[in-house]
């Protein structure tokens, strides 16, 4: 009898975002409205900041959050290439140029000893990713970022939930530590509202602003007309987007906050779970997660033994019913990325390409059993004969 499939990521929905979509759509006010405002209210009482304000997706996010820092022609932006392509992309929408540097040897994220060697005259921001919902080195970054007097996006696409021991005290990424904070709840991710994404700061402008743009640049929201007594007339002082976030996502996204702790807990507890039994594999490398950093884990990634194949170890896993994606990618290696005017590269991103190359993301969602668990490390160690007969074939 064959097993069941196990997906590399599954959504934790049911009745109760069901029942929240039904009270909105039943309520006649399903675009931006009344439950964005609660969401973004909740959601900033939940990461610890004073300011949330919620958009289509977190690509739109890191547009409006180096939009507001003042990239534009010509400007260079410090960041990786080991990261969803959209991280350069939203650069690149603002007329600015990807400046990418290596990871760290040891993880997945920026290397910030490499950030300052970037750092020219026409440098505006530093973006740097939590990749895999792995907090980065958020404190030495910042500290680079202000002794240039730069400003410190962080792509927090995969870190709902995540923590930074900051002071003395666990943090959620979002508070936030650098300038703004940008998020995803695309389906991939610990939470989700289907698609869409929020920004946080402290910065009461730039939160104005992306309420701003993220409505074509209208002078008063729909909420605020619909709410008034008088007749108003909404005016554009400049350029926007439709950027926004509707209530049924939103009403979702309440429900999926209200469930994030257990998730993450859920999560941890099956990473733990996977440190404990992939241990036994030979030269098999597992995330490390820094002392001062707790993971949501969004995604658990490993790096395979040398004598490995990645595809062939994908393949393998997938015919014993198990799915699982390669590394991360690596922007500077994709076709819209072969002009080099689009980009520049400091150093020749080693760590960053072997990566890619010699990464699997295993399968790690919340409705994962222990015996899931076994069964994949049952089938990596299964892994190993083919993996080796293949590579001494080639050799």
């Amino acid at each position: 009898m064959s097993q069941t499939q196990i997906p590399v990521a599954k959504p934790v929905l049911d009745e109760q975002e069901v029942e929240a979509v039904r009270r909105v759509i039943l309520s006649g006010w399903v675009t931006q409205g009344p439950e964005v405002a609660a969401f973004e209210k909740e959601f900033a009482e939940f990461v610890g900041t004073d300011h949330a304000c919620a958009v289509s997706n977190c690509t739109t996010a890191l547009h409006l959050a180096l939009k507001v820092v003042g990239v534009g022609a010509g400007d260079e932006v410090v960041t990786v290439s080991h990261s969803f392509i959209a991280t350069a992309n939203a650069i690149r929408y603002c007329g600015g140029v990807p400046v990418f540097i290596d990871i760290e040897r040891d993880g997945f994220n920026i290397d910030s000893e490499l950030i300052e060697v970037a750092i020219t005259p026409r440098t505006k921001a530093i973006l740097c990713v939590h990749q895999l919902g792995m907090p980065c080195d958020l404190r030495r970054i910042v500290e680079i970022g202000q002794r240039h007097a730069i400003p410190v996006i962080e792509d927090a696409a995969c870190a709902s939930g995540s923590e930074i021991l900051w002071d003395g005290q666990w943090e959620k990424i979002g508070k936030p530590h650098g300038d703004i904070a940008c998020f995803s709840f695309h389906p991939r991710k610990v939470v989700t509202t289907g698609d869409g994404g929020m920004l946080t700061t402290a910065n009461p402008e730039y939160d104005r602003k992306f309420r701003l743009w993220r409505q074509h640049g209208m002078s008063v929201t729909d909420a605020v007309r619909h709410g008034s007594k008088q007749v108003i007339y909404e005016n554009y002082p400049e350029l926007g987007y439709n950027y926004r976030m509707t209530d049924m996502q939103a009403a979702v996204g309440r429900e999926q906050l209200k469930r994030l702790p257990a998730l993450v807990a859920r999560r941890r507890q099956l990473a733990a779970l996977y440190a404990k039994h992939l241990g036994s594999i030979p030269a098999m490398s597992l995330p490390v997660e820094p002392v001062w950093a707790r993971s949501n884990w969004q995604s658990y990634c490993v790096r395979l033994p040398p004598e490995w194949d990645q595809r062939d170890t994908m393949q393998a896993l997938l015919d014993k019913g198990i799915s699982t994606r390669r590394g991360v990618m690596n922007i500077h290696l994709e076709d819209a990325y072969t002009d080099t005017r689009s980009h520049r590269v400091v150093g020749n991103l080693q760590e960053s390409v072997a990566a890619q190359e010699r990464t699997v993301i295993l399968p790690l969602f919340a409705q994962m059993t222990d015996n899931d668990v076994s069964r994949i490390v049952d089938a990596l160690r299964d892994c190993a004969p083919i993996c080796n007969l293949a590579a001494a074939q080639v050799g």
